[in-house]
């Protein structure tokens, strides 16, 4: 008979079933295995196995359990006419595998264990998720709006490295000789920038208008997520 899957998911297929196959003798088919072991083509380990003889009488002998492989060499150095039959059988077999191995104990259990680990490993994400989760959920619900410096020191950046990766990411530019940053109008329109201009009076009461572009809860909360590796660099 053949092995069933093991925990591996590697088939084997005893040299007592090839005999069979080949319409050869067990022994003579040993002789042909065991040259070819000698020679490292086989690499599969002698085992013990009881069997009933032509007696009745339960006796025990030595056979082999061969990977695919080493069962079609076997066979093309035993009887290569019979390497089709055999290559039927190792159809049959890989066709028939998936529903063994869940008969299997050793398998259910091994992909028991593997599920556990997955669920597991799983519970550990969530969990190293959740602080940052419940920080962006905040920042999208937060009113009102932050200047870049404000908004660096709550991103844990330094103003100039937000700065400059704003610049890179076309969110922010000035214009020719101004100072003032100014918003891209596609970041303004998605509601990830605005614009806030204020009167300023100055110490001899004279006034200016400023204009100071502000990051809005929801630019916060994209800026947050981009940082942290959940969305590619723009």
């Amino acid at each position: 008979m053949t092995d069933l899957v093991n925990i591996s998911n590697e088939m084997t297929m005893s040299s007592v079933e090839i005999a069979e196959l080949c319409g050869k003798r067990h022994d003579n088919v040993m002789i042909v295995a065991r040259r070819l072991k000698d020679k490292g083509i086989i690499l599969a380990p002698e085992v013990e196995e009881p069997y009933i003889s032509g007696k009745g009488r339960v006796a025990n002998r030595n056979i082999l359990r061969l990977n695919k492989t080493e069962s079609l060499n076997l066979v093309a150095n035993l009887s290569p006419e019979f390497t089709a039959r055999i290559i039927d059988r190792w159809q049959e077999l890989e066709e028939q595998a998936p529903a063994k191995a869940l008969h299997n104990p050793d398998v259910l259990r091994a992909l028991l264990l593997d599920n556990v680990e997955k669920v597991l490993a799983l519970q550990s994400e969530n969990e190293e998720l959740k602080p940052k989760a419940a920080s962006y959920d905040y920042l999208s619900r937060a009113d009102g709006t932050l200047c870049i410096t404000d908004a660096a020191k709550a991103l844990g950046k330094r103003p100039k490295d937000l700065f400059d990766e704003l610049k890179a990411k076309r969110w922010i530019y000035r214009r020719a000789g101004n100072s003032h940053w100014i918003g891209y109008a596609d970041k303004v329109s998605q509601g990830l920038l605005d614009h806030r201009i204020t009167e300023v009076t100055k110490a001899d009461g004279t006034s200016k208008i400023t204009e100071q572009v502000r990051i809005t809860s929801k630019g916060m909360t994209k800026l947050a997520e981009t940082s942290s590796g959940l969305f590619a660099a723009e």
